[in-house]
């Protein structure tokens, strides 16, 4: 039995309703072997993505540090506090555009409920300003 989406799926509606925040902490992304995986308790990730070469998780740096992952982009996770639709269209493209026009690369998570982001942590202060006018104007300063 299909369960109905509750989240939100008007674009404008998404952007206006964002919320964006930044949580604390250094985040990295790192390949792992399916041995390895093993090793890392689920309390650990962030998320974790199979992929044919390997499994990416999303871990703290301190995590990484511990279980000696190799990483190279240290980043900061923006979360959008805004229950977005899976289905809803635009979202992603308007945040990326944005963040993009100011020169900030963005790696995006989708969970059930919320959108997540993650910036180079020397761009965090600077995405969060970007997402936070973003939410104020909505769609009229995109287009």
């Amino acid at each position: 039995m299909e369960k109905e989406s509750t989240g939100i799926t008007n674009l404008d509606k998404l952007i206006r309703q964002m919320q964006p925040v930044l949580n604390e902490g250094a985040f990295v992304f790192a390949t792992v072997t399916q041995e390895l995986l093993k090793a890392i308790p689920r309390e650990a990730t962030i998320c974790e993505f199979k992929e044919e070469e390997g499994v990416t998780v999303i871990v703290s740096k301190d995590a990484a540090m511990k279980f000696k992952l190799p990483f190279s982009f240290v980043a900061s996770w923006i979360t959008l506090n805004v229950h977005s639709a899976l289905e809803a269209v635009g979202l992603t493209a308007a945040f990326s555009s944005a963040l993009g026009q100011h020169g900030i690369s963005c790696n995006i998570v989708a969970g059930y409920y919320h959108d997540h982001i993650f910036v180079d942590i020397k761009d965090s202060k600077k995405a969060m300003e970007v997402l936070t006018k973003l939410s104020k104007h909505g769609l009229s300063k995109l287009f």
